[in-house]
């Protein structure tokens, strides 16, 4: 009963860890696709099997189900780069990047 316990906390453990240190959309959905998934994989193992092996093969069998879920189901945003601009009359605008989606330069030889 204590080695399930401490397999699970260990596990819950690990995932949030990973999704903490998640900073895009794509990692923040796959690290609570794997944190969910890694619950939900942690008691059907035991449900099923009734033993520790079983909640632990449960438990990353879900949070690698899950992550892979979460990232996949991650919806595209804009891919084109944004840049801010100065009008002559001092308006500032937004515009897709000069170039090839770096700066604002364009390649111009600055």
């Amino acid at each position: 009963m204590k080695l399930r316990l401490t397999a699970i906390a260990v596990s819950a453990l690990l995932a949030v860890s990973v999704a903490g240190c998640a900073t895009s959309e794509q990692n923040v959905r796959g690290g609570t696709g794997a944190l969910i998934g890694g619950g939900l994989g942690a008691i059907a193992g035991q449900a099923l099997g009734h033993d520790t092996k079983s909640t632990v093969v449960g438990a990353a069998g879900g949070a690698l189900l899950g992550a892979a879920i979460g990232t996949v189901t991650t919806p595209q945003g804009q891919t084109q780069n944004l840049c801010r601009y100065q009008r002559r009359d001092g308006s500032i605008y937004t515009a897709p990047c000069e170039g090839n989606g770096g700066g604002a330069y364009g390649g111009s030889g600055y």
